[in-house]
């Protein structure tokens, strides 16, 4: 069973899987296309971060950051390799839009890749309600990057994990 708790992104249980998530996200695009934040990043006061639990084994992590009073963005949603597809991603994103409706959100964004390698994310998100958008707060459209929203006053759609 997953369990799923607000957490510091400087916890040393998380190091590794941080580590290996920035530079995989900053080897997949170009240089100055890669968003994924570091502990540093994490850090910031304008985000909230939970990290996903099998028993004292880290299974991933994911972030919001609030972009104003109306509107928050998902960051660095992240699963360890070895619970890819066990409902770690559904675990994370249904705490992140949780407390975005708790906060009062009318939208949640988020920005992603456009390989291969971002195939499982969109899944998630799309399954969530997530759908294409223009770019939003400071990105730049790229062939590198796509971006999605959740407009939060409609029902949840989070379907169960399979």
């Amino acid at each position: 069973m997953i369990e799923v708790r607000r957490d510091d992104p400087d916890n040393p249980a998380l190091a590794g899987l941080l580590a290996e998530h920035v530079a995989e996200q900053r080897g997949n695009v170009p240089p100055g296309f890669a968003f994924a934040l570091d502990t540093k990043g994490l850090a910031d006061p304008a985000i909230a971060f939970w990290s996903a639990w099998d028993g004292n084994r880290v299974a991933g992590f994911g972030a919001l950051k609030e972009l104003d009073a109306a509107t928050g963005e998902v960051k660095s949603m992240r699963s360890d390799a070895a619970y890819l597809g066990r409902g770690v991603g559904h675990a994370l994103l249904s705490t992140i839009v949780a407390e975005a409706r708790a906060r009062g959100y009318a939208r949640l964004y988020l920005e992603t890749g456009t390989t291969p390698a971002y195939d499982a994310a969109l899944t998630l998100y799309r399954r969530a309600g997530f759908v294409a958008c223009d770019a939003f707060a400071d990105y730049r459209p790229s062939p590198h990057n796509q971006f999605l929203s959740l407009d939060l006053s409609k029902e949840a759609r989070c379907p169960p994990s399979s």
